[in-house]
């Protein structure tokens, strides 16, 4: 600016002297003021011109644009897909079928994709006709006592709202399910029947998985039935191309920043080491176990209670909530399939997808190592399922040992049955098999674009948040048995969390977790009388619900009858929360508690037994007291005959038949008053 002035007075430099000193005062006064202007007026300019610039920067513009066109239908016009398997998945398996059913398409000339139903509108299944040979398939896996996975919820509530005319939809379910829980397969039924009601065309039967039998057949035997199905539907003919297709392709990183490389965490990178609320199963929370002690006095199993702190996390539960961990897989295991590959196991990679307009760019978080991918993201002590059978056994360079992947893999009775036998019953896992066909070496990155990933585990939460609101309590049982083959199998989540010891480096004490929501609820009014039944690790939930009782009895509440129905094996060896119990019974909170030794005399004794005993009382707190009835633990045969029992007791006091007395119970379950956490 003192440049530009000084340009300005260039002509009046050359006057008399006299005038001089006169035209100076001026000329600094011009200065100044031409000096101030000019400034004034640049400083302007550039401003004004600052602003003008604004709008037309490219992050203004990217933010006017959609992040995602949440249309599938958009989506596969552009991409040229007709098939669209839409999946409801809680551990993975339905997401996996879904996979196994697009990929099936090319087969038949057609063109299908996996599609999260979380991601999409799916008031668009109205116009999917727009597109040719269209097709919905829905693989829907049913949760906890009848209700739809977590990705799924959104689209249950529309099915149950929607008014939608779907005539023109081509539609089918399988679903997947356990035959030991009350409402079987619920979702994939309710799924079915709600399209149907809207309009839309089924165009084959509705597929009923079972995992208490044999799910992976029971989809393999309703795949062989359905594809012929839509082919005759569409008059289009199988190609007869059976190659196996890759969908993610290798990128190896040997010049990489370690800062960008995922070393074990859900979602966000570095989400472990700066952690951000809220916490969920793509951004779980680092607990610090600080107790993990063993529960049992004597025999062969370790039955643990263990502690997480979760202080500063903003994590709110209440008693009957579950609590998910994600675990490690045993280090032994992953070094172990590194040796046979021969695979340097600290390598850097990464599989991305093969197609771009995938939402689903990696199997597992990349770039990471095989040896975070096999420790942390994939299931490697499953049973692996056929499919994955099949893609290997193009590496075998044994022809028997590939001719019995291979027919292990297909739908002939035969191989079903050597699939059951060798596979399932014998419990091999992904090592095993290795171990015992010499020849089959796969690539190691194939074998983990095949691997399902390795879920969360889910235990019924042992605390209160109104006596412990910075912990959560968590009672397991170690899982180890020996398999047919003489190894000895461990479960992972179990084996991983009695391996935590408080106190130690920091890192082996802690447990990325996060909190899922139950129905499992104590009654609203705390009068209300509760009858709880559960026989080992089934104890967990009601340990919360008598703290929470004896704190509301210390508020000064009213607390009805509290009565529990324990059962272990023996007294002295696997009485969970003995001291505990005790003390809560001689201070009055537990009205009553009834404890069966199952294997302490002659004739075993178990819950239902104990309940039968006491049947009189039983109908009194509930048919008087409107008490609630809460059943946790093993639903393949304690859970059904728990249930027997109250409809003996309701058919004999309530002067009903069996048809009556089972009518009953299952109204008690609608009005929540019959409440269930169990699993098989």
């Amino acid at each position: 600016l003192t440049i530009m002035g000084d340009a300005g007075m260039e002509p009046n430099i050359s006057p008399p002297d006299n005038a001089a000193q006169q035209d100076s005062l001026f000329s600094m006064t011009d200065v100044f003021l031409i000096s101030l202007i000019t400034g004034l007026f640049t400083y302007w300019f550039f401003f004004r011109k600052k602003k003008e610039e604004v709008p037309d920067l490219p992050k203004i513009q990217s933010v006017a644009a959609p992040v995602r066109d949440s249309s599938f239908i958009e989506k596969m016009k552009k991409t040229g897909r007709n098939i669209v398997v839409f999946y409801g998945s809680q551990t993975g398996t339905a997401e996996e079928f879904a996979n196994r059913l697009s990929k099936d398409a090319h087969r038949y000339g057609l063109r299908g994709m996996a599609a999260d139903p979380e991601e999409y509108d799916l008031s668009d299944l109205s116009r999917l006709s727009e597109i040719d040979k269209s097709l919905a398939v829905f693989c829907m896996a049913t949760y906890g006592e009848g209700d739809p996975t977590d990705n799924a919820q959104d689209f249950y509530d529309w099915l149950q709202e929607a008014d939608a005319d779907l005539s023109g939809l081509r539609f089918a379910v399988f679903g997947l399910g356990n035959k030991t829980y009350e409402h079987f397969n619920a979702m994939g039924k309710y799924v079915d029947k709600r399209l149907e009601e809207l309009g839309a065309q089924r165009i084959f039967e509705l597929g009923l998985g079972d995992d208490d039998g044999n799910l992976e057949e029971d989809f393999i035997t309703w795949r062989e039935q359905f594809w012929p199905a839509v082919c005759e539907h569409f008059g289009v003919e199988a190609t007869g191309e059976e190659s196996s297709i890759r969908q993610y392709e290798l990128v190896v990183h040997t010049d990489v920043n370690m800062n960008k490389v995922y070393t074990g965490e859900m979602g966000r990178l570095k989400s472990y080491e700066n952690q951000k609320p809220p916490f969920d199963a793509k951004n779980p929370f680092l607990a610090q176990v600080t107790e993990n002690r063993k529960l049992n006095e004597g025999g062969e199993r370790h039955l643990m209670h263990l502690e997480l702190d979760i202080s500063n996390s903003k994590i709110r539960y209440e008693s009957g909530d579950h609590v998910a961990v994600y675990p490690a897989n045993d280090s032994s295991l992953v070094n172990q399939i590194g040796e046979i590959l021969g695979t340097d196991l600290d390598t850097i990679m990464s599989l991305n997808n093969l197609d771009e307009e995938s939402n689903k760019k990696h199997p597992f978080p990349c770039p990471t190592s095989y040896r975070t991918a096999l420790m942390y993201y994939l299931d490697i002590t499953n049973p692996p399922r056929t499919n994955v059978l099949y893609e290997l056994a193009q590496y075998a360079t044994d022809a028997g040992e590939q001719e019995r992947l291979r027919k292990m893999a297909s739908s002939a009775a035969e191989g079903k049955a050597l699939y059951l036998s060798w596979v399932v019953e014998a419990r091999r896992n992904i090592l095993a098999i290795l171990q015992d066909m010499p020849s089959l070496r796969p690539p190691i990155d194939h074998l983990c674009e095949l691997l399902p990933r390795l879920q969360a585990r889910y235990y019924s939460i042992a605390s209160s948040s109104k006596v412990h609101p910075n912990a959560i309590h968590i009672c397991a049982v170690t899982v180890e048995y020996e398999t047919k083959t003489g190894r000895l199998n461990k479960g992972v989540a179990t084996s991983w969390l009695k391996n935590k010891v408080p106190g130690e480096n920091r890192s082996n004490s802690l447990v990325p977790m996060y909190v899922r929501k139950s129905q499992f609820r104590l009654p609203f009014k705390p009068s209300t009388p509760v009858i709880m039944i559960g026989p080992g690790t089934g104890i967990a939930p009601f340990i919360g619900f008598i703290q929470e009782r004896a704190w509301l009895k210390e508020q000064g509440k009213e607390v009805g009858d509290t009565v529990l129905y324990y059962g272990c094996r023996h007294e002295r060896e696997d009485y969970l929360y003995r001291e505990e119990l005790a003390r809560f019974h001689q201070e009055g909170v537990l009205t009553q508690l009834n404890v069966a030794f199952s294997r302490d005399q002659a004739e075993k004794v178990y819950v239902q037994h104990l309940l039968k005993k006491n049947k009189e009382n039983i109908w009194k707190l509930v048919n008087e007291g409107n008490a609630h009835i809460y059943v946790c633990g093993d639903a393949r045969n304690m859970a059904r005959d728990v249930q027997n029992t109250f409809y003996e007791i309701v058919a004999e006091f309530g002067n009903m038949s069996q048809a009556q007395a089972v009518d009953y119970v299952k109204k008690l379950m609608t009005k929540g008053r019959y409440s269930l956490d169990v699993w098989s």
